[in-house]
């Protein structure tokens, strides 16, 4: 009876052991992949623009903390061209996984691939995850040109029709910001001898040589041309340690002028708008990532010591300023055609 009733009791548990670990083995598969294995394999980070300049820079520096915290290597490709719309085109026709991570200077060369470059997509086919660097455009003269504050350089533009030259890159915020001034001042386009170019380092090189009289570009990579500046102004509401240059709105204080200020560069990460909608997990998984690794010691000294920013704002606050830039730009986008 005892050996009987054992057999029975080992019978009946080996059963509800069984039947257990189908049951867990059964809700395991129920479960999101994503929650609990994404990624397990290689993220792609797609760079819209060229090898060397500060959007790949970023990226490559960023890859090897990103991968320790994500657990999988990161592989960064380079796809130029088209002002950033090659590169955007690519991630949107890319599966909508979380495999595939968009690395660019967004402002403002994705608002302008939008509104000047006839592009197929929206701002909002986007989702930001974070803006870390974020670039301030100084105006400032070659110092041998004789300008010494804004309000000389725009009444020469004036009074001396074709005779200045000014540098900016195309489609940048220093590119509308040139014609902002013109247009608030009230002087036609036409007066100044505006040489567009296709990169900062050509620009910089331009006024640093005195082949064109000003430029207006961002400020952070200028400090390698410093000795040859005379800085007129920074597009900012206040003034910054790095140059000794009034804010825009107050050196035009004595032509009684103000302009809005328009944000320069903004740097991050982001992912497909349909990526976030389609996998909230997975999208928490990378904006987390990436938190984590802006959070280190050692990647915040070896941003600083590559002169890259590094702050965390997260995907709210960078979903609305790359809202905000469109929305300014859509509104003087005319001054640039």
């Amino acid at each position: 009876m005892l050996n009987t009733s054992s057999a029975s009791l080992s019978f009946n548990i080996k059963s509800i052991l069984v039947g257990a670990t189908a049951a867990i083995a059964s809700l395991s598969m129920a479960l999101p992949a994503a929650a609990e294995d994404f990624p397990t394999r290689p993220l792609n980070v797609v760079v819209g623009f060229g090898t060397g300049g500060s959007a790949d820079r970023m990226a490559r520096m960023m890859s090897g903390p990103l991968s320790e915290e994500v657990g999988v290597p990161i592989q960064v490709t380079n796809r130029p061209g088209a002002g950033t719309q090659v590169a955007s085109n690519y991630v949107l026709n890319m599966p909508d996984d979380g495999y595939t991570v968009y690395a660019s200077t967004f402002a403002p060369y994705l608002t302008n691939s939008i509104l000047t470059g006839d592009a197929a997509f929206s701002v909002d086919d986007f989702s930001y995850i974070n803006f870390q660097w974020f670039d301030l455009d100084l105006i400032a003269a070659n110092k041998d040109s004789g300008y010494e504050d804004l309000p000389s350089l725009l009444e020469a533009i004036r009074e001396e029709s074709g005779q200045v030259r000014g540098a900016v890159v195309q489609g940048s915020a220093g590119h509308l910001m040139v014609r902002l001034l013109l247009d608030e001042a009230g002087i036609p386009q036409d007066n100044l001898n505006l040489v567009t170019y296709n990169s900062g380092g050509e620009a910089r090189s331009a006024v640093a040589g005195g082949q064109v009289d000003f430029v207006s570009i961002s400020a952070q990579g200028s400090e390698g041309i410093r000795e040859f500046l005379t800085p007129l102004a920074i597009v900012s509401d206040e003034r910054i340690e790095q140059w000794d240059a009034l804010p825009i709105n107050e050196a035009l204080a004595p032509m009684n002028l103000e302009v809005p200020i328009l944000q320069g560069s903004m740097r991050g990460f982001a992912v497909t708008s349909e990526m976030e909608r389609q996998h909230p997990e997975r999208f928490e998984k990378l904006s987390s990532a990436i938190q984590s690794a802006l959070a280190r010691k050692d990647v915040q000294e070896q941003l600083e010591r590559n002169e890259m920013g590094g702050v965390w704002v997260g995907p709210e606050r960078s979903n609305e300023l790359m809202r905000e830039n469109y929305q300014v730009f859509e509104k003087y986008a005319h001054l640039l055609n």
